[in-house]
């Protein structure tokens, strides 16, 4: 049986922390699977981390739903939550609704995750009264990073800090069952964590949440930068580039194939086949 939004809200009414991760395709969701984490965000991070792109504000609702579909296919027991890329809820609530629907209907996921503050929890409310569980998003949001100056730190002032926690206690009362906090100050993280009833899930703020989310490649050592909020806690790139050598090495060396990575013919077919070429 999956990971409920119950189980996540219990594991902070628990003080448990959450680890969250993102995941694209089906290796790195069986990763995650195998690893024990329970809740996998696919993430419009993959503009950048799969696509190549320096943002995510090109990727599609329907690459969304294809990643989203992939990795819940690949797992049994996470809970998988899809984000809902960058203009596909903000023109109305209807539009919104529409998207999140999509998301669930053709991905099998178990809620939607969306950028935004006060103006946006009027859409959370609707999305929620529908029946989709929603994660809400605050602090830096990265479909909003010309707008936002680009990876900045949100909410360095008193005035921009308490706009943060209201709009953090407007996406609860509207009905999110968690809260991903990006690139914020500690004690803004620390203050919103303890007046929420809901989740907080952290990325670069601080260690007051009430868990934390990481790309997947950024951990691993598969990313050419790691940001500053993140930690590789395994060099999977250098052991990928070491192998990929070995390879190339092998098949120039001609050591790689051998008998053992083929199939061959029978005796008898084998000089069967022979007598077949000599006429």
């Amino acid at each position: 049986m999956r990971t409920t939004l119950y189980d996540i809200q219990k594991m902070k009414a628990e003080r448990t922390p959450i680890p969250v991760l993102t995941a694209y395709d089906a290796t790195t969701a069986r990763i995650a699977e195998t690893a024990g984490i329970p809740l996998i965000l696919v993430g419009d991070s993959l503009g950048m981390v799969v696509q190549g792109n320096e943002t995510p504000i090109s990727v599609t609702l329907e690459e969304m739903i294809y990643h989203g579909r992939v990795v819940v296919r690949t797992t049994k027991k996470p809970l998988i939550v899809v984000d809902l890329p960058f203009m596909t809820y903000k023109i109305s609530a209807e539009q919104a609704l529409a998207s999140a629907a999509r998301v669930m209907q053709e991905t099998g996921a178990g809620g939607v995750k969306l950028e935004g503050g006060l103006e946006v929890a009027p859409t959370v409310y609707r999305i929620v009264q529908s029946g989709i569980p929603v994660i809400a998003h605050v602090g830096l949001t990265p479909q909003s990073y010309h707008q936002q100056g680009g990876w900045r730190v949100q909410g360095r002032e008193a005035t921009a800090a308490n706009a943060l926690l209201e709009a953090a206690k407007a996406l609860e009362a509207a009905g999110a069952f968690a809260i991903v906090l990006e690139m914020i100050p500690i004690t803004v993280a620390k203050v919103i964590s303890e007046t929420l009833h809901i989740p907080t899930i952290g990325i670069g703020a601080g260690m007051h949440t009430d868990g934390q989310v990481q790309v997947f490649h950024d951990l691993v050592g598969l990313s050419e930068r790691t940001p500053k909020h993140a930690q590789h806690f395994g060099e999977a790139g250098e052991v990928m580039v070491r192998a990929l050598r070995g390879y190339a090495e092998a098949v120039q060396g001609r050591t790689f194939p051998t008998e053992a990575n083929a199939a061959e013919l029978s005796d008898a077919a084998k000089q069967a086949f022979e007598d077949s070429l000599n006429g």
